[in-house]
Order: C-alpha cells, then sequence, then structure tokens
C-alpha cells in the first residue's frame, strides 16, 4: 500500500486516491490502473463515499466517482461537497457509463475536473488523472509562497489544466506507444532543456517565465510520433531507407497536431512548442530536417533541445540498442557522430555535462530511469 500523504520537496501532499462505485468490479478495475501510485481507498455508495472524505480530506489527492449508485448517487455527493468547500480542494473525475450531455454539464457545473466514460482505457485514464493531480499537489506546495507570486503560479497551473484534454492526452498517447522511452525521457528532456538555458549563456535574453515555458514546450519535441506506424517505431533493427522517410515525418506531423489544440494556440507556449516539434531534428551544417535549416535559422531552444535528446537516447536503453557510457556519449557528440552542432551550443554542453548526469538514477551508471 502506498502512503496516504507524501513529503515532495519540504511539503506534505495528500496521496490516496478515493474510489466510489457500486460496483465491486469497476472498483477493482480503477484500483489495479492506480494501486502502484497511490494509497486507496473505497466507497460503495455516495453517502459512505461522504463520511470518507470527511474523515480523511486532508489525505485525499482526487476521488474517482460513479454516477448511479444506491443511498446516495454521484451527483448528489457533489452537491454536498460544493457545499461543504471540498471540491477547490480535491479534484472529483465522474467515470461513469452514463455521461449523458445533462450529466456532464452539471457535473462540471458542479465543480469535477475531467468526466470519463466507461468502460475505461487504463493507460489513457492513468494519464488524465494523474496529471490533474500533480498539479493539485504543485499548487499545495504553494504554501509558503508570497500572494502576488502564487497567484501568477497558480494561473499557469490553471491554464496547464486548461490543456489536459487534448494537449497532455495527446502527448500521454505518443509516450505511451514510443518503443524504448518512458515519460522519464520527456522529463529529463525539459530539465536538460530548463538548465542549459539558466546554467549557461544559451538563456541569455530570457525572463526566467520564457525559460520556463520552452522548458514545458520540450516535453512536446517528439509528439508527432503518434502518427508513425507501430512496425517502425518498435523496428529492432536499422530502418530501411524508405522507413527513415517515415520516421522523419513525425516533426511535421507534431507541428501539425499541436496547431489542431485550440487551447494550444492560445497558450504561450504555442510558439515554442510548435518550433521544437518541427525543428528538432535539424543541424547547425544544413544536414537535418525536414527543412534543411542552416545555422542560426535553428532557434536556440530548437537547438537544445536536439543535444538534449542526442545526449539523453545515447545514454538509455533503447529498442534498437544498449546504453552508452556518459563519457562514450560526450566523444560521440563532440566527435560529430551524432550530427553538427553549434560550436557555441557544443562548448556549453561540455561545460555543464558532468552536472547534468544527476538527473539520471546513478550517476556513471548509463541508461538508469528516473525513479519519479
Amino acid at each position: 500500500m502506498q502512503p496516504s500523504s507524501l513529503w515532495v520537496n519540504g511539503a506534505e501532499v495528500p496521496n490516496t486516491l478515493v474510489i466510489i462505485d457500486d460496483s465491486d468490479i469497476n472498483r477493482a478495475v480503477l484500483e489495479s490502473i492506480f494501486s502502484d501510485v497511490y494509497a486507496i481507498e473505497h466507497a460503495s455508495d455516495g453517502r459512505e463515499g461522504l463520511e470518507l472524505l470527511q474523515r480523511g480530506k486532508d489525505d485525499v489527492c482526487a476521488v474517482l466517482l460513479d454516477v448511479v449508485m444506491p443511498v446516495m448517487d454521484g451527483v448528489e455527493l457533489l452537491r454536498q461537497l460544493d457545499k461543504q468547500g471540498l471540491l477547490p480542494q480535491i479534484p472529483v473525475f465522474l467515470v461513469t457509463a452514463e455521461a449523458s450531455s445533462e450529466v456532464t454539464r452539471l457535473a462540471y457545473d458542479l465543480g469535477v475536473v475531467d468526466v470519463i466514460s466507461k468502460p475505461v482505457i487504463p493507460y489513457i485514464v492513468r494519464r488524465r488523472v494523474s496529471s490533474v493531480v500533480e498539479l493539485y499537489q504543485a499548487r499545495r506546495r504553494l504554501g509558503g509562497v508570497v500572494e502576488q507570486q502564487q497567484s501568477r503560479l497558480l494561473e499557469q497551473a490553471r491554464q496547464i489544466v486548461d490543456l489536459s484534454i487534448g494537449m497532455i492526452e495527446a502527448l500521454s498517447t505518443a509516450i505511451e506507444f514510443r518503443s524504448g522511452e518512458s515519460g522519464s525521457h520527456v522529463r529529463r528532456i525539459r530539465d536538460i532543456t530548463a538548465f542549459l538555458l539558466r546554467e549557461t549563456e544559451l538563456g541569455d535574453g530570457l525572463s526566467g517565465e520564457q525559460i520556463d515555458q520552452i522548458a514545458l514546450a520540450a516535453v512536446m519535441h517528439d509528439v508527432g510520433k503518434i502518427a508513425i506506424p507501430d512496425a517502425i517505431l518498435n523496428k529492432p533493427g536499422r530502418l530501411t531507407p524508405e522507413e527513415f522517410e517515415i520516421m522523419k515525418t513525425h516533426t511535421v506531423q507534431g507541428s501539425v497536431l499541436l496547431s489542431k489544440i485550440p487551447q494550444m494556440r492560445a497558450h504561450p507556449i504555442y510558439g515554442y512548442a510548435r518550433d521544437i516539434a518541427l525543428h528538432h531534428h535539424e543541424r547547425w551544417d544544413g544536414r537535418g530536417y525536414p527543412e534543411g535549416l542552416k545555422g542560426d535559422e535553428i532557434s536556440i531552444w530548437a537547438q537544445i533541445v536536439s543535444i538534449a535528446d542526442v545526449y539523453d537516447a545515447l545514454v538509455s536503453p533503447r529498442v534498437y540498442k544498449s546504453a552508452f557510457g556518459f563519457d562514450e556519449a560526450v566523444a560521440m557528440i563532440s566527435g560529430g557522430q551524432c550530427g553538427v552542432f553549434s560550436p557555441r551550443l557544443l562548448r556549453c554542453f561540455l561545460r555543464v555535462e558532468s552536472r547534468l548526469r544527476s538527473l539520471y538514477e546513478c550517476p556513471g551508471s548509463p541508461g538508469a530511469e528516473d525513479p519519479s
């Protein structure tokens, strides 16, 4: 059983997921999806669920709620939680086969963060729930921040929640289907990008907010791989020239996908995200793809994501190769075996590379996955 609360960065955050459903089978299915991440509590009707939430509200990170239940149904439970002021503190997901337009509208009006239709698809519901839980936990950790800073950061968190249905679900689906990679890969790309912008002159002229936006945009660099066939994406051997041409289209596909998400187009990270998705395989000498950009025609953020992606791919195991050691990876990048990078970018990267190794589980041990 996972602990009911966790200490993260010196702050205690709730870690109990409450499942309220009158079906034993439905509760068991949902528990199997989340039991490795959260402590799980059950209730078989709304009244029992309300009592459970009143007793342990400080430990609850999210509620998965059915609609049709005996004693007290899900809609009435939402009304009670709304009266008691608990909905702003605890994200509630309606997980139901009764997702009519009227029920959905009423649920959103009462304050649920998402409505998920049964039967659930495990990897999708896990991503949707976990993304929002992380945001609520981040908001709780902001308690000691001054009011002005807190308001600004919470607004950013709310904007990210608004993107979750489109951007984060698309990204999560892409990650699930990527061979030999995981969510820890995209988190490391984000962290490496932010580190290079903050700790070297590569970030000169950029504000802290812009760096945060670029780092978040870097997470979506490979979102276009969702359009690549599994037979190519999961191929353990070298791709044929024809297969490689298809693989290269993930850059354009990612740019197109991001442009089709309305919430994304209105978000400050959109320009960075689309540019990175489209151009992170361009090279300084003009021999990259898809547009053959050369030199400073490539934005500094696309260049940084490019070298971060190459570095992480080298030191991590993939379906087509074992992990290289850190020193060997650095030698390959410096020697031009992985394409040509800007001399300035390469100089900055080499100066701080030894500190990047701390992003991996065991510094000096290639391929270790991020335990988070």
